[in-house]
């Protein structure tokens, strides 16, 4: 039985990423703006320019992309930006890049992890509608 028929409406899965983006992309510009402002002794985590410029980039990037409200696109965001996150928590602890350039710490590594689990997992159950509602 499906959950339609049990009464259950199904998950709309491209409502969902559009909202996990409608936050995770002013995070990801505020996170930017404040490792470019913070003086580098206060932050737990990576205060290099290339980091928090990557930060603002893609956070204008899934921001335009929510204005937009384009559930497809929100979940190949979230699917291609938590793989990335991912990626950059492996690339951290063993010394690939970027670790380097963007000075990466341990505190990172755990944020990559979570987050990029999250925004994996929302990605995978990605809807290809176009025009979805916040």
């Amino acid at each position: 039985m499906t959950a339609s028929r049990a009464g259950v409406a199904p998950v709309d899965w491209g409502r969902r990423n559009l909202r996990l983006l409608a936050v995770f992309g002013p995070v990801l510009i505020a996170t930017g703006v404040a490792g470019l402002t913070l003086p580098p002794g206060l932050s737990l985590m990576s205060g290099a320019a290339p980091y928090d410029i990557f930060h603002i980039i893609f956070g204008t990037l899934g921001l335009a992309i929510v204005l937009a409200r384009s559930a497809r696109f929100a979940g190949l965001f979230n699917l291609g930006f938590g793989a990335v996150d991912l990626y950059q928590a492996v690339a951290g602890a063993v010394g690939f890049f970027p670790a380097g350039p963007f000075g990466l710490r341990p505190a990172d590594h755990v944020v990559h992890i979570v987050l990029g689990l999250l925004l994996v997992v929302f990605g995978l159950h990605r809807s290809d509608k176009v025009d979805a509602a916040v």
